[in-house]
């Protein structure tokens, strides 16, 4: 059995999205047991009229809430008896539950998973690691996208070996194609931190390190990894993903402007339609928290019932791919190797 906790507040959605994707995931994993935690009643006001296994799913009370406007340090120390607390303090001090999700305050999820639930040893900084699509119906993860604004190339490397584990127990990928973030290809291009990155990458055991990467290639699919400093990777997937999205609205304001368009546009429906799920988030899950001692996925602040369900399945499949324990392993080889 595999036991996660599902922090219920703090998103746009929440508790709604929560507890309707919590529903989904018990439906699919037939070895899924799930803690909720946030208001006991308003939960089981969601929960109400729903089809579930209720041997499987337990309602923890958290009264509190920690808003995304708080500091994170102040709000995780404050507001203990909040629905994100209540779900890490449960991760850290129960040995049966292996892992938590939540969709609330990245940094005060950051800060208490690192300070509560702790680091794998060795580990000198715990890393996000979302994916996003690509076009050749592949997925690219981007390893850290904002948890570590400043970084040294042992962080780099560290970054790069556990987000290749990941995506081999989770996605399956056998030997991704790992790239460093750069404003060129070549091997000496970029800032000392980049140019002292590249060899000690290209020399890491276990990674298939394939050179540099430009910004403008992470959707291509040539990678299924990028490396990066946590204010680099920040900004390219936001970059990225506002580029896509205006587009998009550029699309269909031109459809709308003339009939003509409209007619065509009707007849494309079913292409829009894909396009439109190729370029939803909420198809792709969350963005895992690698490096800590048990699983942590952070979810879209705006996520619904199907991105919590997906945000669950990462959970899930992480801890069935044993992805901590193999984390521990291969920094402990890293560590041996320095």
């Amino acid at each position: 059995m595999i036991k996660l906790v599902l922090d219920c507040f703090g998103g746009d959605h929440s508790p709604a999205a929560n507890v309707e994707g919590a529903v989904f995931a018990l439906k699919r994993f037939p070895d899924l047991e799930l803690v909720l935690t946030g208001d006991e009643t308003a939960i089981r006001s969601e929960l109400a009229g729903k089809a579930y296994d209720a041997a499987r799913l337990t309602v923890l009370h958290a009264p509190e809430v920690i808003g995304c406007d708080e500091t994170p340090t102040e709000a995780i120390r404050r507001k203990k008896e909040s629905s994100l607390m209540r779900a890490v303090e449960l991760v850290r001090s129960d040995d049966t539950v292996h892992g938590m999700i939540s969709v609330g305050s990245t940094g005060a999820l950051v800060a208490a998973a690192t300070l509560r639930i702790g680091r794998i040893r060795g580990v000198k900084r715990p890393a996000f690691c979302p994916v996003l699509p690509t076009m050749n119906g592949g997925i690219v993860g981007i390893s850290d996208s904002g948890a570590n604004v400043d970084v040294s190339v042992r962080m780099l490397q560290q970054f790069a070996v556990m987000a290749n584990l990941y995506l081999q127990c989770v996605y399956g990928i056998e030997h991704p194609r790992a790239a460093l973030l750069n404003i060129g290809t070549e091997a000496e291009k970029g800032d000392e931190l980049r140019k002292a990155a590249y060899p000690v990458l290209a020399a890491t055991q276990g990674l298939n390190f394939v050179g540099n990467m430009e910004s403008r290639d992470l959707l291509s699919g040539k990678y299924d990894l990028v490396i990066a400093d946590g204010f680099s990777g920040n900004v390219l997937i936001k970059s990225t993903e506002g580029a896509c999205l205006e587009m998009l609205k550029k699309l269909k304001k031109d459809i709308y402007s003339r009939t003509i368009n409209k007619i065509g546009a009707f007849l494309m429906r079913r292409m829009f339609a894909e396009e439109k799920r190729f370029m939803d988030y909420q198809n792709y899950g969350g963005s895992v928290l690698l490096g800590c001692k048990k699983v942590v996925v952070k979810g879209h602040g705006s996520s619904k019932a199907a991105a919590i369900d997906k945000c669950i399945e990462q959970a899930y499949r992480m801890q069935a791919g044993e992805l901590v324990e193999k984390t521990a392993l291969q920094i402990a080889q890293l560590a041996t190797e320095e």
